[in-house]
């Protein structure tokens, strides 16, 4: 499994874009290739999903790893394949499409291409309260008691970072889900968020 990879985008099109990485240009479909536009010639990070079947071999491309994880989640909801995945990332932001599953919005669902109410449907079945440690930076407040203002997404970024560091030095789910409420109230650096948990942990 290729998990990223770092390149100069040589190429943008419709479907997928080019990424070149010591000689060797990598043909990478995205939700929107169009985003790496303003970055040609410039070196770029891409989380890919390698998709193996008979007929077809393809890598899939993505800015983050949260967005590849939906995107294999999706993946394993009946009727939708490769192209039905990328276009629901593509459409849509990856929050409101979480928290339309969440909420059992099927209206909202069927809005995608290729989606009736059968998969839409599916989707709610196979993935409604399963997402909560798939997207966590793009809807911190979503799954918590209480529901405040929303961060940015860098801040949202840096507490998902702040969490993993917590977990590797022993604290538990059911801990950090006790002060994350609080914690998403502020806009910190990473370090910073760490040391504001720690104090709330310790308390």
């Amino acid at each position: 499994m290729i998990e990223f990879i770092k390149g100069k985008v040589e190429y943008v099109g419709p479907e997928f874009v080019v990424l070149e990485t010591r000689g060797i240009g990598f043909q990478i479909s995205t939700p929107n290739p169009f985003i790496f536009s303003k970055e040609l010639s410039e070196e770029v990070t891409i989380y890919t999903y390698h998709y193996v079947r008979e007929d077809l071999m393809a890598l899939y491309g993505f800015q983050s790893r949260q967005e590849k994880t939906l995107f294999t989640k999706l993946l394993n909801v009946s009727g939708i394949g490769p192209k039905g995945a990328l276009a629901i990332l593509a459409s849509g932001e990856p929050e409101q499409v979480v928290d339309a599953i969440e909420n059992e919005d099927e209206g909202f669902l069927v809005k995608f291409p290729g989606v009736g109410k059968k998969t839409a449907r599916q989707m709610i079945l196979d993935l409604k309260g399963k997402l909560q440690d798939v997207v966590p930076d793009f809807f911190p407040t979503l799954f918590s008691p209480e529901k405040g203002e929303r961060p940015s997404i860098e801040s949202s970024q840096e507490l998902e970072e702040a969490t993993l560091a917590l977990k590797s030095l022993g604290y538990s789910e059911k801990e950090i889900k006790r002060i994350s409420p609080e914690l998403q109230k502020e806009s910190l650096t990473t370090d910073q968020y760490i040391k504001r948990a720690l104090q709330l942990l310790l308390k």
